[in-house]
């Protein structure tokens, strides 16, 4: 049975509605704190019950102590019971990171030389040289596993790709030497570009570890453009109105091992230059809802959170009380000119629709065609999720989960409302690649400016089926 409510979360497809709504279930499932969601009344409250509300709501934007009531809390205990996402270790953010974990391997020995290189990350958090110290362990730690494993790492290269990967081990050998004497010359600043270079290593050792693609794609969609691997596009985009920024080409890696038929699509559209002179089209942002409340009240909270916060009445049955800045953070595209909203094929004159596709940790394939939540599978969590700045999805109907055609959206920053490891983005679209290059100058990006090109500059060899082939 479908659990959608009248609160499901909405980064729609353009055209829908703008309004940012938010699923209780999704509360319930990503155990949103206080510092996200502040209460939920139904319309039948008392006024002491919404004045209370309200003076939770300021203490948690001045800094003054919020009120206690017995009864309230009794109320919010009893709508949202504790499904809370158990999280273990500080969520991983880097991109290149995600996607390294996310490939469809099982090796010990090679993860275990991975994880003290990109602990290396957390070490240079420490100020100036002292920061040295936690990385010497780090490099000693990998340059000891990598000893110790290397057999078992050989072993686990693909037969085609062994000597490849040889190669790189030999690499990542002397580049654990180099790392080692910058440590000992205690060259703070030449540590991340060393780290970023062995853990590309790791990466092309662990991608020489997939021997073909791991699973069969469901038959109904086994002739629909599908990524069997990995690729590599360029976006180039032409930003106006910025005198620091003029033009700036972001790198997105493409992840068909997790994603096979959304990026299979994404890939088919570059191909046929779908993008190419499109314009950036939304650049979405939070909302207080302040609904359900009493108008008096309503204009005596305004005023305390007018400069940054946005407002959006909502005539829904519960009211919520949410707060979140107001600085965007999601930037996206891909709707045509014309009544349409996704691309139309040709070969149809219809509108390709994709289904949604979600890979989760433990499964050996994506489920497709509904959200974890509708799953109930409320503690999975997704292989390639919602963490990393530039983190790229695939847009959809509000209401219909396999209606994702040409529009998607990247992930500008970590806000209140998604935190990395636990938001409610994840589970619900498909993530289905991350921008590895220049993802910070996606925050100059604004509504206006034209994406010049997308290219693809490797992996096209594994795209399958593609339609822009029969086109030409």
């Amino acid at each position: 049975m479908s659990t959608k409510s009248q609160f499901s979360l909405s980064y729609p497809k353009r055209g829908d509605s703008e309004h940012t709504r938010y699923n209780l279930l999704d509360l319930q499932r990503h155990k949103l704190s206080s510092q996200h969601i502040l209460l939920f009344l139904p319309r039948d409250q008392k006024l002491k019950e919404c004045a209370i509300s309200i003076a939770l709501a300021a203490g948690l934007i001045t800094g003054v102590p919020a009120i206690a009531d017995a009864n309230i809390n009794a109320n919010i205990n009893m709508a949202m019971p504790d499904v809370s996402v158990l999280i273990s270790g500080p969520p991983i953010k880097d991109p290149g990171a995600l996607l390294r974990y996310a490939l469809p391997i099982d090796n010990k020995a090679v993860r275990e030389v991975q994880k003290p290189l990109e602990d290396i990350t957390d070490s240079l958090k420490i100020a100036g040289v002292k920061a040295l110290d936690p990385v010497e362990r780090n490099v000693r730690q990998a340059s000891r596993t990598l000893k110790q494993g290397k057999s078992l790492i050989v072993e686990g290269l693909a037969e085609s790709k062994k000597e490849h990967g040889m190669e790189l081990l030999q690499k990542l050998e002397a580049g654990m030497d180099e790392l080692q004497q910058i440590v000992e010359d205690r060259d703070r600043d030449a540590v991340a570009p060393k780290q970023k270079e062995l853990l590309n290593y790791v990466g092309g050792v662990e991608e020489d570890m997939v021997d073909g693609f791991p699973y069969e794609v469901p038959e109904e969609y086994q002739s629909m453009p599908l990524l069997k691997g990995r690729a590599t596009v360029d976006m180039k985009v032409k930003v106006k109105d910025n005198p620091n920024v003029d033009e700036c080409v972001f790198r997105i890696v493409l992840d068909g091992y997790n994603a096979p038929v959304t990026a299979g699509n994404f890939v088919d559209l570059v191909e046929r230059h779908f993008y190419d002179g499109m314009e950036i089209q939304r650049v979405i942002t939070a909302t207080v809802g302040l609904s359900g409340l009493p108008v008096a009240l309503r204009q005596k909270i305004l005023p305390k959170v007018a400069s940054i916060l946005t407002c959006v009445h909502d005539h829904n049955t519960w009211a919520p009380l949410i707060f979140a800045a107001a600085d965007g953070f999601v930037v996206q595209t891909g709707d045509p000119e014309g009544p349409a909203e996704g691309f139309i094929d040709p070969s149809t004159e219809k509108t390709r629709t994709i289904p949604l596709e979600i890979m989760v940790e433990g499964e050996k394939s994506p489920f497709y065609g509904a959200t974890l939540e509708e799953l109930g599978l409320y503690k999975a969590q997704t292989k390639l999720p919602f963490n990393a700045f530039g983190t790229m999805a695939m847009a959809r109907d509000e209401f219909e989960d396999n209606s994702g055609s040409s529009q998607v959206f990247w992930l500008l920053k970590e806000s209140e409302l998604t935190p990395s490891n636990a938001n409610i983005l994840d589970g619900r679209y498909a993530v289905f690649g991350y921008v590895t290059e220049n993802e910070g100058l996606l925050a100059d990006v604004k509504v206006g400016d034209v994406i010049q090109s997308i290219q693809v500059v490797s992996g096209l060899e594994n795209l399958v089926n593609p339609s822009y082939k029969i086109a030409a």
